[in-house]
C-alpha cells in the first residue's frame, strides 16, 4: 500500500465552493421578490405564523424545481408518462439537489391499501410464504389479496406466418377471498333506507338524495321499465316483481322514446356510492351512505382479506394473515428468529423495514392497518421510512411538519432522525411551528411578517440565539409558555363510554364531562383517535371535525366551500333582478374563452403546460355583462378579491347588509382567516388554514359536542392563543368541546384531562388519568404529566 509523503493541505478545489442553496426572486403564491441562502449539509428550519408562505418557499420553490430538473434528465418519451411540471416563478435557483419530499399528504383511502402495501413490507412478506410457507400454493401473488385467482380456457389465434387456432389455458391463483374482494368488510344494505315500500314509485316511494323528482331519468327506468307496476305499493309486490326491481340483471329498455339501462336497485347502489371513497362525497349524500349501509367483518375470512389457500400456508404454525394481524414490533421478533439461509437476504431487507418502522416511532401499528384510517402524522411517518436506512448522501430533504400528531416524549426522537439524516451528510429543510424542533435547527429562515398578502418576505435568517433576541413574531411567542388554569369550569353533565374496545382499547370506560373544554392527550398510539371517533355513542349530537383533507380543484375556494357564495349571489340577482347562477364562474356567468377559470391552459405535451391571463376577461373569471350587475357599487369580481376582514365590513353594515353572508364571514374571522380573499383558489391554501376553513364551516352545524382532531396542526405559536380564545368562546356559549390534542398549551388551558397510555400499541389502550391539569402536573406519574410539568415550569 502505498505512503503518501505530501504532508501539504491539498489545495481548494472549485466544487467546494457549491456549499449553498441560493434562491433569489421568489414570487410564487404570496412570496414578495424572496431572496435567501440556505447552507448546504446543516438542518434548516422554515418558520412563521400559518399562510405566511414557508410551504410556498420550500415545496413549491425550492423542492418543485428540483423534481422538474430530475424529470428533465429522462428522455422525451419517458417524460410523457410523468406528471408535467411548470418551472417556479423564481429569477434565480443555483445550487440545488436531489429533493426528496416527505409530505403530509395522507395516503390513498382505498380500501385495498394497507400499511404493508405502502412500505413494500407485504410485498417480501409474500416473497418469504411463497418459499418457505408449508403446504405450498404457488407463488408470491398467491398470497395477495389484491390478486384475484383466475382460471380460463379456449382458442386462440396466433398472428404470425400462417395464422394458427391454437387451444389454450391459463390459470392464475391469487389471494383475493372472493368473497369480499380483498376488502375484508362485506356491506348489507338496509331497504327501508332506500324506499317507503307503503308508496309506489308514482307516489315518490325512493327516498335515496337527488331521486326524488319524477322527471329525473333513474326514477323514470324504474317506473316505465315494465318490470314492476309503479301505481303498485313496493311492499305487494309479487316475489318475481322484487326480485327484478332489487336484482335485475342490466337491460336496455326503452323510456319516452330513449334507449336506457335498466338495472336492479342494489346493483345500481352499489355502482353509484359504494364504489366511491366516502370522504369525497357531498355531505348529504354520506350522510345516505352511513344511513343505509352497514359494513361487516367478512365471514369467509374473517377480515383477513385472504383466500382459505393463502391461510393455510403457515410458516412455524403462522400464517401470513396472522403475520399481517401482529403488532410490528412483534413481527420483526418474529422475523429475527426464523433462520433460513436459503432466504437470508430477504430477512435482511424485511427486518431491516420493520425495525425503522419500530426506530420511528410506528411499531404498535399492523401491517393489515388501512391506510385511510392513519393520521397526517403517521403518514408522513410511514413515508419516512423508505429513507431511513438509506446510503445516499447529499440529498436534500424537505419535511411538512413532522412533528404532527406527536406527543412532546417522541418528538425527542423524531429530533433524532433529523439530525441523523443531517450527520450522514444530507440537507434537510423543515417547515414547522414547535419550538422543541426549532431549537435543533442550524439555521433558521423566518418568514412573515403576517398571513396571506400580509406575509411573502423574509424577517429573520440566522441561528436560534438570533431568533429569540429578534423582534419578529416567531421570536416574540418563541419562549410563550401557558400556564395551568386555576380555576376549571363544572361539568354540566357526562358522555358514557363504556367497554370501549376499538383498534387496541381494552374494555374502556370513561365519563366525558359535557359543558367544559376536555383534552384527550396520550403518546402516539395510545388509542385517542379510537375512544373519541370510534367509541362515543351514535346520536350523541356530536359534530366532528377531523384532519381529513379538503377535496377541492383550482375552481373552489373559500366562498364557494363554506357556502358564503350562495347567499351574495342571491343579494346580486336580486338587486338586478336577475338569475342567481349568472354569479357562478362555474354556471351560466362564467367567462366563455376560459370556461370560467380565469386563465387559458395550453398542454404542450411532456414540456409544462403553460396558463396565461384570459384576454376576455382579464381574469376575472365572468363575462363582461355579468359585470355590469353591481351590488352596493362593487361587482361580483370585486366582492370575491376581497379579504375575509374587508367582506365582514362590507356585508354588515348599509346597503350591502347582507346576514346571512355576515354570519359565515364571521365563523372565519374567528378561526384567524381574516386576511384570505374570498375567491383564492383551495389548492394554494396551507395545512393549517385548511383545517381552519372545515372548522369554520362545521360551527354553522348545531352540535351538542364538537370533537376536534389536533386543532394546532400548522398553527404558529402566535395563533394557538387566538384558538384557545375561540374554544373558550364555543365552550361559553353552551357547545362540549373535546379536543384531541399533544400541544401543551392547550393542555394547560383544559378543564379536564384524559390521558391514554401508558405506550403504544398493545402497550397502549388504558386510562392512566383522568382530572384536571393541575393534578396532572401535582401527580407527574404519567409521560404526559412529566412533560407538562416540564413545560409550565412547575
Amino acid at each position: 500500500m502505498a505512503t503518501r509523503t505530501d504532508t501539504r493541505a491539498p489545495a481548494p478545489q472549485a466544487s467546494d465552493s457549491h456549499d449553498l442553496i441560493r434562491v433569489h426572486g421568489a414570487r410564487v403564491n404570496n412570496l414578495k421578490d424572496v431572496s435567501v441562502e440556505i447552507p448546504k449539509r446543516r438542518l434548516t428550519v422554515f418558520t412563521g405564523v400559518s399562510g405566511s408562505g414557508k410551504s410556498s418557499l420550500v415545496f413549491s420553490t425550492i423542492a418543485a424545481e428540483s423534481q422538474r430538473m430530475i424529470n428533465e434528465t429522462y428522455s422525451a418519451f419517458v417524460q410523457g408518462f410523468m406528471p408535467t411540471l411548470a418551472r417556479p416563478e423564481v429569477d434565480v435557483l443555483e445550487g440545488l439537489t436531489t429533493a426528496i419530499i416527505v409530505d403530509q399528504q395522507r395516503l390513498g383511502a382505498d380500501p385495498r391499501s394497507t400499511v404493508g402495501t405502502v412500505t413494500d413490507a407485504n410485498a417480501m412478506l409474500r416473497i418469504l410464504f411463497s418459499r418457505l410457507g408449508e403446504p405450498h400454493i404457488g407463488p408470491p401473488g398467491a398470497y395477495a389479496f389484491n390478486v384475484p385467482s383466475v382460471r380460463a380456457s379456449g382458442a386462440i389465434t396466433v398472428e404470425r406466418g400462417n395464422k394458427k387456432t391454437v387451444k389454450a389455458t391459463f390459470d392464475r391463483t391469487g389471494g383475493m377471498c372472493p368473497r369480499c374482494e380483498g376488502r375484508g368488510t362485506v356491506s348489507d344494505i338496509d331497504l327501508t333506507q332506500l324506499y317507503d315500500d307503503s308508496k309506489s314509485l308514482s307516489e315518490g316511494a325512493f327516498t335515496i338524495p337527488g331521486w326524488n323528482s319524477d322527471s329525473q331519468w333513474t326514477v323514470q327506468v324504474y317506473a316505465q321499465s315494465g318490470f314492476v307496476d309503479p301505481d303498485k305499493p313496493i311492499r305487494r309486490y309479487t316475489r318475481k316483481e322484487l326480485q327484478d326491481f332489487l336484482y335485475g340483471e342490466p337491460v336496455k329498455v326503452k323510456v319516452n322514446g330513449v334507449n336506457l339501462t335498466y338495472e336492479g336497485l342494489i346493483p345500481k347502489i352499489q355502482k353509484s356510492f359504494l364504489s366511491k371513497d366516502k370522504e369525497a362525497m357531498q355531505p348529504h349524500i354520506r350522510a345516505f351512505v352511513e344511513r343505509a349501509v352497514t359494513f361487516t367483518t367478512c365471514p369467509e375470512c374473517e377480515g383477513t382479506r385472504l383466500s382459505e389457500g393463502a391461510r393455510s400456508s403457515k410458516i412455524d404454525r403462522v400464517s401470513i394473515a396472522d403475520a399481517c394481524a401482529m403488532q410490528i414490533s412483534d413481527l420483526a421478533a418474529w422475523v429475527r428468529g426464523l433462520d433460513e439461509p436459503s432466504v437470508a437476504p430477504l430477512l435482511t431487507a424485511l427486518g431491516g423495514t420493520l425495525d425503522s418502522f419500530v426506530e420511528i416511532g410506528l411499531g404498535y401499528l399492523s401491517l393489515d392497518r388501512p391506510s385511510g384510517t392513519l393520521s397526517g402524522g403517521e403518514a408522513q411517518r410511514v413515508k419516512m421510512i423508505r429513507h431511513l436506512g438509506s446510503s445516499l448522501t447529499d440529498v436534500t430533504y424537505v419535511f411538512d411538519e413532522p412533528t404532527i400528531g406527536l406527543h412532546p416524549h417522541d418528538i425527542q426522537r423524531m429530533n433524532g432522525l433529523l439530525l441523523r439524516l443531517r450527520d450522514k451528510g444530507n440537507t434537510v429543510l423543515v417547515v414547522e411551528h414547535k419550538p422543541e424542533t426549532i431549537v435543533i435547527a442550524d439555521h433558521i429562515v423566518d418568514l412573515g411578517p403576517g398571513a396571506g398578502t400580509a406575509g411573502g418576505t423574509v424577517c429573520f435568517e440566522g441561528t436560534v440565539e438570533g431568533l429569540r433576541a429578534g423582534d419578529t413574531v416567531t421570536g416574540r411567542h418563541f419562549d410563550d409558555r401557558a400556564a395551568v388554569k386555576k380555576t376549571v369550569r363544572e361539568p354540566t353533565g357526562v358522555l358514557e363510554i363504556r367497554g370501549a374496545h376499538t383498534h387496541n382499547l381494552r374494555d374502556v370506560d370513561v365519563d366525558v364531562p359535557l359543558g367544559v373544554l376536555t383534552v384527550v392527550t396520550g403518546v402516539a398510539g395510545s388509542g385517542k383517535s379510537s375512544l373519541v371517533h370510534g367509541s362515543i355513542p351514535p346520536g350523541e349530537n356530536v359534530v366532528s371535525v377531523d384532519q381529513g383533507a379538503i377535496r377541492g380543484s383550482r375552481r373552489s375556494n373559500p366562498a364557494t366551500y363554506t357556502g358564503l357564495l350562495d347567499p351574495i349571489r342571491k343579494a346580486f340577482a336580486k338587486a338586478n333582478d336577475v338569475k342567481p347562477a349568472l354569479f357562478s364562474a362555474n354556471s351560466e356567468g362564467a367567462c366563455p374563452g376560459c370556461n370560467g377559470a380565469g386563465v387559458v391552459y395550453s398542454d404542450l405535451a411532456m414540456m409544462a403546460g403553460v396558463a396565461s391571463t384570459c384576454d376576455e376577461c382579464e381574469g376575472k373569471r365572468f363575462q363582461p355583462a355579468v359585470l355590469e350587475y353591481r351590488f352596493a357599487g362593487r361587482d361580483i369580481s370585486e366582492v370575491l378579491a376581497m379579504s375575509v376582514t374587508e367582506a365582514e365590513e362590507f356585508f354588515g353594515t348599509g346597503e350591502g347588509r347582507v346576514p346571512a353572508a355576515h354570519r359565515v364571514l364571521g365563523r372565519l374571522s374567528d378561526v384567524g382567516l381574516g386576511y384570505l380573499s374570498l375567491g383564492q383558489p383551495l389548492t394554494t391554501l396551507s395545512g393549517g388554514e385548511r383545517q381552519r376553513l372545515k372548522l369554520a364551516t362545521h360551527m354553522a352545524e348545531k352540535g351538542g359536542v364538537y370533537v376536534l382532531d389536533e386543532p394546532t396542526a400548522g398553527l404558529h405559536l402566535a395563533d394557538v392563543q387566538q384558538l384557545l380564545g375561540l374554544l373558550d368562546r364555543i365552550v361559553d356559549s353552551g357547545t362540549s368541546v373535546v379536543v384531541v390534542e399533544h400541544h401543551q398549551a392547550v393542555m394547560a388551558h383544559a378543564d379536564w384531562i384524559i390521558d391514554l397510555g401508558p405506550g403504544a400499541g398493545h402497550d397502549g389502550g388504558r386510562i392512566v388519568f383522568e382530572g384536571t391539569p393541575a393534578d396532572l402536573v401535582a401527580g407527574r406519574a404519567t409521560l404526559t404529566g412529566e412533560h407538562l410539568a416540564a413545560y409550565v415550569g412547575a
